[in-house]
């Protein structure tokens, strides 16, 4: 057991307490396993026996030191040190657990999550084990599913050019000037991203600069997707979204698809702190772990806001959790970390059936639903194309060899699926965006992460299931991106602009043409728990677009008309879906015995009817002020 000092650590004891007694204190297994995410209490609960590889964070640099110095006497093995969250990363007997949830000086103890950009035949539970730092894979447990990452590959696969198109994006569309930080699984260096490459850094070999490589295949198909230049075919007729972006690659997955969560927040932390000198303006993040805790303490959702404020977009998956695996059957409450942070642009997966038309795009159930776990955040934000996406192959990579069935006619490319695809796609668009605005600003502030965030929301498509139903929002969110829209709007918008301001250049047009079809708007965003619409929501320079405002805070003003979630007016028709529960286990951060029922049903009205904290908190509504 460890033992420290009055103020640190302490042997965890039932009779110790600050002058109370046993019987007038609760016990700690009550009260300072509070500390503990989810994962690390059921590992206690089930009497694990294991090193717990943990994020500690603590109340003061002095308390941090004198708690790696415990920690190392004790025999502990302390990893690394995050100054900018306050926490230390250490590999940790099971028994000392309780001791750090008992200490004053302990913040938090969450779980160093295995982060994956796959799954492998299931839920995440008990496919990989976590021995002295190091991430083992239990055998080729792949052959039970298509994809290994939870998606499936029915369907045809969508060449970049028809994905341009279906975008309604122009052949001139570059995303020149524009930096992407890419998080993933490293690069295949070709021509398709020659000269573009700023810098490249391992961080699952502590972040050292070496040349680019990627040792499994997911990173290249996103950076390729985003803006890999075609080179590799012919007339560069597979070329990216923006092909002109440069890249910073920060590897955190190995040649598995899998990593540490403080391999992540290093590789976030590098590219804020490194910001200017790369000129990143934009994070991808295609991967992610299952929601073990609130956003309020999960460290990667917390590396995630202060990059937003630092005034980088941030384009994260949402998770490949939209089905239970077991019955098929499709459930909601399915996404990520981060794909919980907030101010985070969460990005669905939609299935475009390589036409240009957007008439009968769907959702495929594999993409993950709202809302977020713990605290029932409204995710995604919106969904965009993500099925069978064809771009640049790591031909040196695990997932080339392991599925040559993928590959497309011409074979430096492949086919991926996910809502990791979905996200690179996005990211894609919004360099354009930030290069439109720029183009006709010159000289004034870029647009901050919520400003794009609003325009992406703004500007989407509403999407019809096969039966030609809505989506509900927990399922598409606002909707599908709209390309062509969102850099209108991004265009339009001067940033100089005082707030409460006028600040469009041009009034736009809430259409978009598509395949010879005009398509509305959504003209509508999610801020919390509210559905905000009307053209004063994009016209008029808000409070809400500052770097410094987490989405969805309360008590902000935004101009428009409004509803409260879960409102008729929201749900065409809530009794259609009132059923419907969440389903999950453990791994995806569900409760015992807890569901959520959906719309109107057992005595409550739809109006009332919506979530709250899953964790067994109340809905609290919104404060958000409408003028």
């Amino acid at each position: 057991m460890l033992t420290a000092g009055v103020g640190t650590l302490a042997p965890v004891s039932a009779a110790s307490g600050h002058g109370r007694s046993a019987r007038q204190r609760p016990h700690r297994h009550q009260v300072d396993r509070q500390k503990l995410d989810r994962h690390l209490r059921t590992s206690l609960d089930e009497g694990a026996r294991g090193a717990q590889r943990v994020i500690i964070r603590t109340r003061s640099g002095a308390a941090r030191t004198s708690l790696a110095n415990q920690l190392a006497a004790h025999g502990d093995r302390v990893l690394g040190d995050f100054d900018s969250i306050g926490a230390l990363t250490a590999v940790v007997h099971p028994e000392d657990l309780d001791a750090l949830a008992a200490a004053d000086d302990v913040v938090s103890v969450s779980s160093d999550a295995v982060v994956h950009a796959k799954l492998l035949g299931g839920l995440l539970g008990g496919l990989l084990q976590v021995v002295g730092g190091v991430v083992e894979t239990l055998g080729d447990v792949v052959g039970s599913v298509l994809l290994p990452n939870g998606a499936d590959t029915d369907g045809p696969a969508v060449a970049p050019e028809v994905l341009r198109e279906t975008l309604g994006l122009s052949s001139y569309a570059s995303g020149h000037g524009i930096g992407v930080a890419v998080i993933d699984s490293g690069l295949e260096m070709s021509p398709e991203f020659s000269g573009r490459v700023r810098g490249f850094y391992d961080f699952t070999h502590g972040g050292i600069a070496t040349y680019p490589y990627d040792d499994y295949g997911h990173g290249t198909h996103v950076a390729s997707t985003i803006g890999g230049s075609g080179e590799l075919s012919y007339y560069n007729k597979y070329r990216g979204l923006a092909p002109e972006v440069t890249f910073t690659v920060l590897k955190v997955l190995d040649a598995h698809g899998a990593g540490y969560t403080s391999d992540v927040i290093r590789a976030i932390d590098f590219a804020v702190k490194y910001r200017e000198y790369f000129g990143i303006d934009i994070i991808n993040l295609s991967l992610g772990h299952p929601i073990y805790e609130s956003a309020a303490s999960d460290p990667l959702v917390q590396a995630v806001e202060r990059a937003v404020r630092a005034g980088i977009v941030v384009v994260a998956a949402a998770g490949n959790y939209g089905k239970n695996p077991e019955t098929g059957v499709p459930g909601y409450a399915g996404i990520t970390s981060p794909g919980n942070a907030p101010s985070a642009i969460t990005v669905g997966a939609l299935r475009t059936e390589d036409t240009v038309s957007r008439r009968d795009d769907w959702i495929p159930d594999y993409s993950s639903r709202g809302p977020s776990w713990y605290d029932g955040f409204a995710k995604p934000d919106v969904v965009a194309p993500g099925h069978n996406i064809v771009a640049a192959a790591a031909k040196h990579g695990t997932f080339y060899h392991d599925y040559p069935q993928l590959k497309a006619a011409d074979s430096d490319y492949i086919r991926m699926s996910g809502t990791s695809m979905a996200t690179a796609v996005t990211t894609g668009v919004v360099a354009l965006m930030l290069q439109a605005n720029h183009d006709a600003h010159r000289y004034d502030p870029p647009l901050t992460p919520n400003a794009v965030k609003a325009m992406l929301e703004y500007s989407s498509f509403g999407v019809n299931n096969r039966s030609g139903a809505a989506y509900d929002p927990l399922t598409q969110g606002a909707g599908a991106i709209n390309a062509a829209g969102a850099i209108q709007l991004a265009r339009a918008a001067d940033t100089s602009t005082s707030v409460g301001r006028y600040w469009l250049d041009s009034t736009p047009s809430p259409w978009t043409r598509i395949g010879g079809e005009y398509l509305p708007w959504q003209q509508s965003l999610v801020w919390g728990n509210v559905v905000i619409w009307g053209s004063s929501i994009i016209d008029v320079n808000q409070m809400a677009w500052g770097s410094v405002v987490i989405w969805g805070a309360d008590s902000v003003t935004i101009n428009g008309n409004v509803v409260i979630w879960g409102s008729n007016v929201v749900w065409d028709d809530p009794q259609s879906w009132a059923n419907v529960v969440i389903w999950g286990a453990d791994a995806i951060g569900q409760t015992d015995g807890e569901v959520v029922i959906w719309g109107a049903t057992g005595g409550l009205s739809p109006e009332t009817t919506a979530w709250g904290q899953l964790n067994g908190g109340e809905s609290s509504g919104s404060s958000i002020k409408i003028q």
